[in-house]
């Protein structure tokens, strides 16, 4: 069992660092990829697969397939309307597999406060220090395109590392850890 628990662990760092990666080509270029998407979703595919044979329920990946599809389903007419980018969609659908379905809550609320800090750092790009920086985020806002793949993966980013301290503090307390030694 404690194998589970390193593989899943493996699994959430290596997700992490997939979505730091996804946040900054986002900002840098506004493009999310399909492979990254892919990946994310095969590692939190993984994740539940791993927490299932712990658990020995299917509960959260059914959770979490019922909200991917409602997820997609909602903000498809959103890209549309070519008021949300296509890979957003994408990557918010696969956030319930990579998150779990009861943590979704947690996200949620980190979305919305990482939203709408990034909503208001393009409207008032004074409030940064760079001047660089506060050049692009101006051409941002004339552009009229907001990266939300920042916000989705630094929401994403604080819940899974929540998850993680979770596992960990309650692997150490457990002596999960001690029978590795």
């Amino acid at each position: 069992m404690s194998l589970l628990l390193i593989a899943a662990l493996v699994f959430k760092g290596l997700a992490i660092l997939l979505l730091g990666r996804v946040a900054w080509l986002d900002f840098s270029t506004q493009r999310i990829s399909n492979r990254d998407v892919l990946l994310l979703l095969c590692l939190g595919l993984g994740t539940l697969q791993f927490h299932s044979l712990q658990t020995g329920s299917w509960l959260e990946m059914g959770i979490s397939a019922i909200g991917g599809v409602i997820l997609f389903a909602a903000l498809f007419p959103f890209w549309l309307l070519r008021k949300v980018g296509a890979g957003d969609v994408k990557l918010m659908s696969v956030m319930p597999f990579l998150i779990g379905g009861t943590d979704l809550v947690v996200f949620s609320v980190l979305l919305l406060a990482f939203a709408i800090a990034t909503a208001a750092v393009v409207k008032n790009p004074f409030l940064l220090p760079a001047g660089m920086f506060r050049h692009y985020v101006q051409h941002l806002d004339r552009k009229g395109v907001v990266p939300f793949g920042v916000p989705i993966s630094a929401a994403a980013i604080c819940a899974i590392a929540l998850q993680m301290y979770y596992a960990l503090r309650v692997a150490t307390s457990s002596g999960i850890l001690q029978q590795l030694n």
